[in-house]
Order: structure tokens, then C-alpha cells, then sequence
């Protein structure tokens, strides 16, 4: 199976937070969606590598994801080398994507900074026939980069509004992330779990405001578009 879309993130839910509600979008299209989680995010303060994994299962069935995978590299472990390149690499030449998505390059969270570092790296070599021979190159027609914990200015909008609350239902089922920590579990207070959704959504109001519509999801090109016709 080839994939139109293939999107990157260091830790399961990272992919949902920047553009979950594009990714329901075109999955109700017909798009054949995918996402590759770099780690199993085992550094989390709260919940395990089988929570995880359970709570990335029950997101990917809200969104319609075709496939999901993970590298299994090391969370807070992510380095520009050329193990981790490689190994990225493969998923890419693996799934044949049209279009790649990325972290935004600038953001808070180091392994976000690098998983986007890492991705471009990959995208570039995928192409090469000479490295890696023992997977045919594929070349990537777009790269974009979407956003996680810092807004930047984004050169392309989406409109999500319809999409929206099937967005906010993955990010939900990242329980052991999201939910307050309280007398019912034994979670940690962390930022995640501090009111994060409800800045998640006003930030994808904000977005939208650009264009007024309710809701929006940026994204931002390294390279321009090239159109025909206005």
C-alpha cells in the first residue's frame, strides 16, 4: 500500500495536536493517511509504553488513518544521525508518499525541533538511488510543517471547522496525557494536563480568524507553490 499523506512526529499525539482535524479531512475524502510516530514517548510523566500505544490505536480508528507505525527510537533520544536518518528514510521509501508532514523546525520541546531536522534529512536521501539500495528511491513532491506548541506564521490555511470536534475526540483519547490529574488517578499535574486542549482550540481559532472561519489548521512550505491559473 502507498500512502498520499505521511506525517512525522516524535511522540504519539504530536501529529493530532498540529493537524489532527487535516487529517480527518482527507481521510473522509478518500486520502489513504498515515502517521509514523518516532518514539513511544517513554519519557512521559504520566501513563506507559502500553497506554500509549492503546491511546494511539483508539486516535488513529477516530481519524482514519490507513496505517500507523513507530520507529521505536529512543524518547529524548532523538539525535541528527545516521541510524535515525536511515531508519526514517526506509518508512518513507516503505509507504511512497505524495506529501510529507513535519514539526514546525522552531518549538519548545527539543525532540519536536529534531524530529523536524530529522525528517528533512530523510526526505532528501530518499531520493538518492545510491543510498540505502536495498529500498527503491522514492522522490516526495511536498514537504510541510505543522505546528505543535508555538504558533508561527503559516503560509497555508486549512479550514477545519467541520472537522474539528473529531480532532478534539483523538486528542481525547490521549487520556493519560490530557486529563487532570486528580483524586480518580494517579496521574501528575504537567502542562499537558493544565487547560493544553483548550489552548490547542484557541489557537485554531485564531488561525481561523485569518480567514474567518471557525476553525483552522496552519501549515508552512520551505518551498513556494507553483499554480497555472489563479
Amino acid at each position: 500500500m502507498t500512502l498520499d499523506m505521511l506525517i512525522f512526529g516524535a511522540h504519539p499525539d504530536d501529529a493530532e495536536i498540529g493537524m489532527g482535524a487535516t487529517i480527518v479531512k482527507h481521510t473522509n475524502a478518500g486520502y489513504k493517511v498515515g502517521i509514523c510516530d518516532l518514539t513511544y514517548a517513554e519519557m512521559s510523566s504520566n501513563g506507559n509504553v502500553e497506554t500509549r500505544k492503546q491511546e494511539a490505536e483508539e486516535a488513529s480508528r477516530i481519524m482514519g488513518l490507513a496505517a500507523r507505525t513507530n520507529l521505536g527510537l529512543p524518547d529524548r533520544g532523538l539525535f541528527v544521525c545516521a541510524e535515525q536518518i536511515e531508519a526514517i528514510t526506509l518508512e518513507i521509501r516503505k509507504w511512497r508518499p505524495r506529501i510529507v508532514f513535519a514539526p514546525y523546525w522552531e518549538d519548545r520541546h527539543p525532540d519536536h525541533v529534531l524530529c523536524s531536522q530529522l525528517v528533512q534529512q530523510a526526505v532528501f536521501n530518499a531520493k538518492l538511488r545510491r543510498y540505502a539500495p536495498q529500498a527503491e528511491p522514492v522522490t516526495v513532491e511536498k514537504t510541510l510543517f505543522y505546528f505543535i506548541n508555538d504558533l508561527h506564521e503559516a503560509d497555508l490555511l486549512v479550514d477545519v471547522s467541520a472537522e474539528y470536534e473529531q480532532k478534539m475526540a483523538s486528542l481525547r483519547a490521549y487520556r493519560t496525557q490530557f486529563e487532570p490529574a486528580g483524586q480518580s488517578n494517579d496521574f501528575v499535574s504537567t502542562p499537558l494536563n493544565q487547560g493544553y486542549l483548550e489552548r490547542v482550540e484557541a489557537r485554531d481559532r485564531v488561525l481561523g480568524q485569518k480567514q474567518l472561519v471557525p476553525y483552522a489548521e496552519g501549515f508552512v512550505t520551505r518551498l513556494p507553490y507553483v499554480v497555472d491559473l489563479f
